[in-house]
């Protein structure tokens, strides 16, 4: 656990660190796109932050490599490699996009190409536990396909989510520490060494987030671009792969009847992992709903529109902080109750904590304009937005002084406006009309309505 949690402070301390230089580097490769329809900020914010990110995650591995237990990972499987292979092809592919906006189609295409890389090299899935049948083994092909169709769905699905500042890079966080959890218990508890590539893949992803998320909170100074979102979806995609048809269902002895009981028994964590990950469950779920909406509209399904989950939220009305918190807070309860549920599948409090906090989240999302406001022995510990605000007495008193001081104006006063006329008589002018007090014709000082007839004369005498 010590070298995991270095490797994941390593990480973190070199993506933090270089997102600064790389921010005026953006800035300098003219890598600032206009403001868009769909985009939520207001000012042109520089992109590439997956270059920060990707030398993170190089970073990670080269530290790993060093250390005493994981570097046998390093010998005994070629699944690292790997994913550096594949990462290093799609942070390419993002870093031209945030840069010259290539095709989509080219995106579609490098991403499928990126995952055959991993496949090539050994990062697969070679079988898949079917309850009631037992792990059925997958031919070369359908490995292959199942592999490059899994890698890009979470590419993408992430891709989709980041649409407000900080919450691709939180929602993946979030995904990374349960799927950590997971796999780390996997791999500690039984003892499969299978488990740690996977392992060491979602703390080095937990370290890539961790690092860029204070660069990208709102207001957000840099965003990670799809060389970063990208990046992140395809390394969380390899643990899945690396986890997901690679440990044996019956190695766990989860149950003594066989290796058929043991995979019906590890249902509740192996599906879950397969279409995608349960743990991006709302980002796939945004995905699917792009694409059904794109599609329905008659447009391509990669045509970039308002109606993904962020945006909806804050047509609601939610703030950008809380809809990102709404966000991190479904994520949350579905990656971590899928891994309580994993962990004891029997119990029925996990199940009715997830009943209730799904309730809560429900409330949540009714109340977009609910503010609330601290106690009264509280008021001067909270933040001023959370206090209640009092009418002070001047603050009272004022409408009425000001109802005086227009009952005072609106008097007359006396002899002085005769006075006044007389005097422009003599003069040849026309009487000025004190405030409040009616004219001829009824006009009074804001603006005096001349006759029809006044006007031609006064033309004519000009």
């Amino acid at each position: 656990m010590r070298e995991y949690l270095l490797t994941l402070c390593i990480t973190a301390a070199v993506t933090y660190l270089l997102t600064g230089p790389v921010r005026k580097f953006a800035i300098v490769a003219g890598a600032m796109p206009e403001i868009r329809a769909r985009d939520v900020h207001r000012e042109p914010t520089p992109r590439l932050g997956g270059i920060a990110m990707f030398f993170g995650l190089c970073a990670g591995l080269l530290v790993a490599d060093h250390l005493t237990n994981l570097s046998q990972l390093f010998e005994e499987s070629n699944e690292p490699r790997a994913l550096l292979s594949g990462a290093a092809l799609i942070w390419l592919i993002g870093v031209l996009d945030d840069k010259f906006e290539i095709d989509a189609l080219i995106k579609l295409g490098g991403q499928m190409i990126a995952a055959g890389v991993m496949v090539m090299q050994g990062l697969t899935i070679l079988w898949l536990p079917i309850p009631g049948v037992g792990s059925v083994a997958l031919t070369q092909w359908q490995g292959t396909l199942l592999t490059v169709a899994l890698v890009v769905i979470t590419i993408n699905a992430v891709n989709f989510v980041d649409g407000l500042d900080g919450l691709a890079a939180g929602m993946v966080c979030i995904a990374g520490a349960a799927f950590f959890l997971y796999a780390y218990r996997i791999w500690y508890s039984y003892g499969i060494e299978a488990a740690a590539p996977a392992t060491l893949f979602s703390a080095i992803l937990m370290g890539m987030c961790l690092g860029f998320m204070p660069h990208n909170m709102h207001p957000a100074r840099i965003f990670m671009g799809d060389s970063g979102s990208m990046l992140i979806g395809l390394v969380l995609a390899a643990g899945a792969i690396s986890i997901t048809g690679q440990v044996d269902p019956d190695a766990l002895n989860l149950y003594a009847g066989g290796e058929k009981e043991a995979v019906h028994q590890t249902v509740p964590v192996y599906i879950p992992l397969l279409l995608p990950l349960t743990i991006i469950a709302v980002p796939a779920a945004d995905l699917v709903l792009a694409i059904v909406r794109r599609t329905w509209r008659g447009q391509s399904p990669f045509a970039a529109d308002r109606g993904h989950l962020h945006h909806r939220l804050l047509e609601i009305g939610h703030s950008h902080s809380r809809a990102v918190l709404i966000m991190y807070f479904w994520s949350a309860l579905i990656a971590f109750g899928a891994l309580a549920y994993s962990v004891n599948s029997a119990s029925m409090w996990i199940v009715l904590s997830v009943v209730i906090l799904s309730a809560l989240g429900l409330l949540l999302l009714l109340l977009p304009r609910f503010t609330p406001r601290a106690p009264l022995w509280a008021q001067r510990v909270v933040p001023p937005r959370y206090r209640r605000r009092r009418r002070s007495p001047a603050a009272a008193s004022a409408p009425q002084e000001a109802g005086a001081g227009a009952a005072d104006a609106a008097a007359p006063a006396g002899p002085e406006p005769d006075a006044a006329a007389r005097a422009a008589a003599a003069a040849g002018r026309r009487a000025p009309v004190a405030a409040g007090v009616s004219g001829g014709n009824g006009a009074t000082a804001l603006g005096h309505h001349a006759h029809p007839g006044d006007r031609g004369k006064t033309a004519g005498s000009r």
